[in-house]
């Protein structure tokens, strides 16, 4: 897992590029169905191949697919979990001061409940 510093802008590369819903249904079918070409993603969704090689590039940049040579020079490209897992480090500790500041208030306000009754 990479140090705090560095799990940020990769969390926040992971956010930008999920945010799209394209790039999401890139990675969902890349997840259920395996490795795939940008050919062989355009024949099962609705985009060019031109639109998928540039969602791929993107994705790839954030980490969250990699590239690898295939048979006559055809990319193909594969899941990569490590940016996805270092995201979800990100939000659980966000979650986790979210927790503590809440549960913060919820005290303050039942004390000061208290005091008016």
């Amino acid at each position: 897992m990479p140090h705090s510093d560095q799990a940020e802008p990769i969390a926040q590369a992971v956010f930008a590029a999920l945010a799209d819903p394209t790039r999401r249904g890139i990675l969902a079918e890349l997840a259920a169905r395996g490795p795939a070409t940008a050919t062989d993603l355009a024949a099962r969704l609705p985009i060019s191949r031109q639109a998928i090689a540039k969602h791929l590039d993107l994705l790839s940049d954030a980490g969250l697919v990699r590239g690898e040579p295939g048979e006559r020079r055809r990319i193909r490209y594969r899941l990569q979990t490590g940016p996805v897992a270092v995201a979800q480090s990100f939000l659980a500790a966000l979650a986790r001061d979210w927790d503590g500041h809440l549960s913060a208030l919820r005290d303050h306000l039942d004390h000061n409940g208290e005091n008016e009754a």
